[in-house]
């Protein structure tokens, strides 16, 4: 559950017409937060990424799922629900709170190393290394 300044944050930066990527950057932001200070790890940057952009999705911020060919059918599909979800089109399911405690305890012993300065640096430089090739082939 995002906190309520997240949720208040993402919506004021919609109001005043930004992206929607830049409204979730906030859950992101949480996030990473939330790894740093040993509420529980990430196996990775991008992990950490992917949990931010699932709450943004869920607590409403109009951010569509990736494009085919970018990321597994899998994820796709969990992004699509997510995005339904707070658009309104889904109901939200109540998810049983043993699998809640699961996913918790999983998440706890992942490394924190995942949120390192280091890390999120190595993430954002492939990121931007993949934008840049398919922008020159194209």
């Amino acid at each position: 559950m995002p906190e309520k300044r997240v949720v208040q944050k993402a919506k004021m930066d919609l109001r005043q017409g930004k992206r929607p990527s830049t409204a979730a950057g906030e859950f992101v932001h949480e996030e990473i937060k939330h790894v740093r200070g040993g509420k529980h790890g990430a196996r990775s940057a991008k992990q950490a990424i992917a949990i931010g952009l699932s709450k943004a999705r869920r607590a409403g911020v109009p951010l569509p799922p990736p494009a085919r060919g970018k990321t597994p059918s899998r994820t796709r599909r969990a992004a699509a629900q997510a995005y339904e979800t707070g658009q309104g089109r889904r109901k939200p399911k109540t998810r049983s709170a043993r699998r809640g405690k699961a996913v918790e305890r999983a998440l706890a012993r992942e490394p924190r190393r995942a949120a390192s300065k280091s890390a999120l640096s190595r993430q954002a430089r492939s990121a931007a290394s993949k934008r840049r090739r398919r922008n020159s082939t194209s």
